[in-house]
């Protein structure tokens, strides 16, 4: 079996650079084509990388097609471009690994990871977090049942920027922590909601600060790009997750917690050395009072290794063993795609319960 895989990088700004270095990394990969429209940021990486003159530097998908050899493609590229190119490279026979979102239409999504199972090609996506060691053991803790019954989650993901221009803070940010929340509890939500408020990318309306409102369409790109979304979800069994998301905030946040009966678990990127904490506790009721009991405090020692790593390693593990991804399909992105698409037409429904219909256990995808 030939374990070295030639692999195509398109698009090497914020995020496609450290798909790069992470695959010019691997011992089983070849980097045989990095394609960029900016001719100077081609250049910064062959730089930066000091890349052999063999890999060709193209500002043109379409010159990729004339690399012998190829076999595999990483797609960081705006979300718009997302489908046409993820479709022509399996038409092309080439196994695909996107960033996140898969596209920005679930329908589209459901066509390009049949097309791949139909090719027999490899659809994975960049959700990065479900490959860090704090969900993977976080995930182990609730299903241990150390939290009792589960009772409510929220999380935070704020900061002052990146300012994405192709989607909105919703599109951009949300996807996360749902991902977390669906892979921790084990399944999807079957109702969502958001309200939100755009000050800097009003599209047509321009009236600065207003409430995200007003389009019928599910577009993400419609009636401006909100820069602040509250988004709740609710699951069959009566959970509910909360999620503050903003890219105008000084107050850096990345934060996510679900609250049990027994206690809270708590995964907070700003805690070094590790962002994992198990807080035990519960109430019990002692001469006619509510008391706090069995209160207790454990940081959980998580593996080493980066995320994204981990992502890219699992991608070329998938193509050398010929078995589709499970954590981070097509399929599971397909999932998220179609709760932020509801998500997006109750943001612009003023806050409208979007019911999810036909969503299956998580755990058939996990």
């Amino acid at each position: 079996m030939n374990n070295q895989i030639t692999i195509a990088v398109l698009g090497v700004g914020r995020w496609g650079v450290h798909l790069l270095r992470n695959f010019l990394e691997h011992p089983h990969v070849r980097i045989s084509a990095v394609v960029d429209p900016n001719p100077e940021r081609l250049a910064a990486v062959k730089r930066q990388f000091n890349l052999n003159d063999n890999v060709l530097l193209t500002t043109e998908w379409q010159a990729v097609k004339q690399v012998p050899d190829l076999m595999a493609v990483a797609i960081a590229t705006p979300a718009t471009t997302h489908y046409h190119l993820i479709k022509d490279a399996l038409n092309q026979g080439y196994h695909v690994l996107a960033e996140k979102p898969l596209t920005l239409d679930s329908v589209e999504c459901r066509e390009l990871c049949e097309l791949a199972e139909q090719k027999h090609l490899i659809l994975m996506v960049d959700h990065t977090y479900l490959f860090h060691p704090a969900v993977e053991q976080g995930q182990a803790v609730i299903q241990a049942g150390k939290l009792g019954n589960l009772r409510y989650g929220y999380a935070t993901r704020t900061h002052l920027g990146p300012i994405r221009q192709d989607v909105d803070a919703l599109w951009d940010l949300a996807i996360h922590d749902i991902a977390i929340f669906n892979t921790w509890l084990g399944q999807l939500p079957v109702k969502v909601q958001a309200t939100g408020t755009v000050w800097l990318q009003t599209g047509d309306k321009g009236d600065k600060g207003r409430n995200y409102y007003c389009s019928s369409s599910p577009s993400p790109l419609n009636s401006g790009l909100a820069d602040l979304v509250w988004v709740t979800l609710t699951y069959a069994d009566g959970f509910q997750a909360y999620i503050h998301l903003c890219w105008l905030n000084t107050d850096k946040q990345r934060r996510l917690v679900v609250v049990g009966e027994r206690g809270s678990l708590i995964f907070d990127e700003m805690l070094h050395p590790s962002p994992l904490t198990l807080l035990s506790g519960e109430i019990e009721y002692q001469d006619k009072q509510f008391l706090p009991m069995n209160q207790s405090q454990k940081v959980l020692e998580l593996e080493t290794g980066e995320p994204l790593a981990r992502v890219c390693d699992r991608f070329i593990s998938c193509i050398l063993k010929n078995t589709p991804p499970i954590v981070s399909s097509g399929w599971v992105g397909m999932e998220l795609v179609q709760i932020l698409t509801a998500l997006t037409v109750s943001l612009k429904n003023g806050g409208e319960a979007i019911y999810l219909t036909g969503n299956r256990e998580y755990s058939n995808r996990i």
